[in-house]
């Protein structure tokens, strides 16, 4: 379990769709977690969008602007802390644990299944459009392997990256 550094504060799953429910630890496949599906699969799911991550500074922000959101209910797989949310970016790449490896690949588009969480039903809120910095991201797994709550979390250089992964 981290102690102070950036970690996964949550693991989140649910056989299609949100809210996302917490487990202690998942299995991470280059289609996201084991045990986790999507139901609009032209918009969630696939290789390039086979993890959701989120902020759990965000979601506390969120809250103290009155929005009901909760851990999971917009869809996040992963809840980081302690994460500098502002260099998650697209292209950047991020070690999981000792052994998961992800890129990002894009903001996420907020969608109506996550209006409950969002005050006015303003799903908007979560926009990289609208609202910089306060979006969730999509990335694909370079490399496969096991999660859980508390592992330590830290973004890499594409050159640390090629040491971990390999040339893809």
């Amino acid at each position: 379990m981290s102690v102070g550094g950036p970690h996964i504060a949550q693991i989140n799953v649910f056989p299609g769709g949100v809210p996302k429910h917490p487990v202690p630890s998942a299995r991470v496949t280059s289609l996201g977690l084991q045990g986790d599906a999507h139901r609009a699969l032209e918009h969630h799911g696939g290789p390039e969008r086979a993890l959701c991550l989120f902020s759990l500074e965000r979601i506390r922000a969120l809250q103290a602007e009155a929005h009901p959101i909760a851990l999971g209910s917009i869809g996040e797989n992963l809840i980081l802390e302690g994460v500098d949310w502002n260099a998650v970016t697209p292209g950047r790449y991020l070690l999981v644990g000792d052994e998961v490896v992800v890129q990002f690949t894009r903001y996420t588009a907020p969608c109506g299944n996550i209006m409950g969480s969002v005050h006015n039903r303003d799903y908007s809120r979560v926009s990289a459009k609208r609202h910089p910095g306060d979006s969730r991201v999509y990335a694909r797994v370079l490399r496969e392997g096991s999660l859980t709550s508390g592992d330590v979390v830290q973004i890499l250089t594409a050159d640390e990256t090629l040491v971990l992964v390999g040339s893809r």
